[in-house]
């Protein structure tokens, strides 16, 4: 017989510390090989650690809620043949049975009650299956936010208040936002697109392009191919800083801000100059679904030389993006509205986009974030250029 010692895995270097979220097992159990022990939980993602070897999990060394480290010991599970033939546990004496649930107050895990305690819902509100609410219930009503319990109307007058401790994720996103406020000097430079030849296009090929692809096609794919095509021109826009270094990248790994149940994430396509507009829509798909499932891994979010946000899908119509160090740029996309603009000297109706480029001054000059954007200007309303790579 042996002992295996089960550990955090390796983390990423900007990811200091991750938190015990739950026990699948309890000691004494027995475990199957690749079988899912226990989920830590990190500023940026969820990680389930598994049995490397059949056995029985003999003890839990660090339990729910205790703070861990990159490769410090969670438990042990004991394996071999000794521990394969582990004898069950003596059943106890019969007792009357106790009275049934009640159908509001379903089974729960410390997951599952973490996750109610930061977002309000009532787990006893999420529709489920069976007698427990798991957390992928609890999840998709987070995200869904159309099963929350109702609220009890406060009297006329009440001054109410709640006090709700941040999420890690929420406390981590705030630390790294207000040190790229401190350590970069970040300005933005604006413009604006005409996106009808893009939607002509969509409009033209939407139906096709599913049918041959099995996704959507949507207006991600132009920007990105339109900022790689810009970032080929402007590599230092594609830049980032190492002390007084300035590190110039050979590939483009571009972030995708998506939202998901636990916050803003930033997942990375990695080698997009390489990638058609189909694999960039599929590619965009899935760890869009990885977010809202809480499946995306350190490596997801780790790396990026670029990044692209869209506040224009909550309705926003102009803002100012703050960079992902250690990246030095940042394209933030908007709302499209329908505005009166000239062209040829006459006043037409457009379906027109602000964008904005929020840059680090230190190492791109004005001249060099001007003609970015404008380089994206110009391929997004000419599509074509970007489909035939001209």
């Amino acid at each position: 017989m042996s002992v295996e010692e089960v550990k955090v895995p390796v983390l990423a270097e900007s990811v200091a510390e991750a938190v015990v979220l739950e026990w699948y097992k309890k000691p004494g159990d027995a475990v199957a090989e690749g079988e899912k022990l226990v989920d830590i939980e990190t500023d940026k993602v969820v990680l389930e650690v598994v049995a490397g070897q059949a056995g029985v999990l003999t003890e839990i060394v660090k339990p729910a809620g205790e703070i861990v480290a990159s490769e410090e010991l969670l438990g042990r599970v004991s394996v071999g043949t000794a521990a394969a033939a582990a004898p069950a546990p003596v059943a106890a004496a019969p007792v009357a049975a106790a009275p049934a649930a009640a159908a509001s107050d379903p089974k729960t895990s410390p997951a599952v009650r973490k996750l109610a305690s930061e977002s309000g819902i009532a787990p006893a509100s999420v529709p489920h299956q069976g007698d427990r609410v798991t957390k992928a219930d609890m999840l998709g009503a987070i995200a869904g936010k159309t099963t929350a319990a109702p609220v009890t109307p406060a009297p006329v007058g009440a001054r109410s208040e709640e006090r709700v401790a941040m999420t890690r994720l929420r406390k981590s996103a705030a630390k790294r936002l207000l040190n790229a406020q401190q350590e970069h000097a970040i300005l933005t430079t604006f413009n604006e697109i005409n996106m009808k030849p893009a939607m002509d296009l969509r409009n033209k090929y939407k139906d096709d392009f599913e049918k041959r692809h099995g996704v959507k096609l949507g207006f991600m794919s132009f920007f990105t191919k339109a900022a790689v095509a810009a970032l080929q021109q402007f590599p230092i826009i594609n830049a980032s800083t190492e002390g007084d270094d300035i590190v110039y990248h050979g590939y483009y790994d571009i972030g995708i801000a998506v939202s998901s149940p636990r916050g803003l994430v930033v997942p990375i396509l990695r080698d997009v100059d390489a990638m058609s507009f189909a694999d960039v829509e599929k590619s965009i798909s899935d760890l869009g679904k990885k977010a809202r499932d809480a499946k995306l891994t350190i490596e997801d979010l780790t790396g990026g030389t670029f990044s692209i946000t869209n506040g224009g899908i909550f309705g926003s119509m102009m803002s100012t993006p703050i960079l992902n160090p250690p990246q030095s740029a940042i394209l933030g996309m908007h709302n499209i509205v329908e505005r009166p603009v000239a062209e040829n000297g006459q006043v037409v109706i457009r379906p027109m986009m602000y964008v904005a480029l929020s840059y680090d001054h230190r190492i791109i000059d004005g001249r060099d974030a001007v003609q970015f954007l404008v380089a994206v200007k110009k391929a997004v309303e000419d599509p074509a250029r970007l489909v035939l790579e001209l």
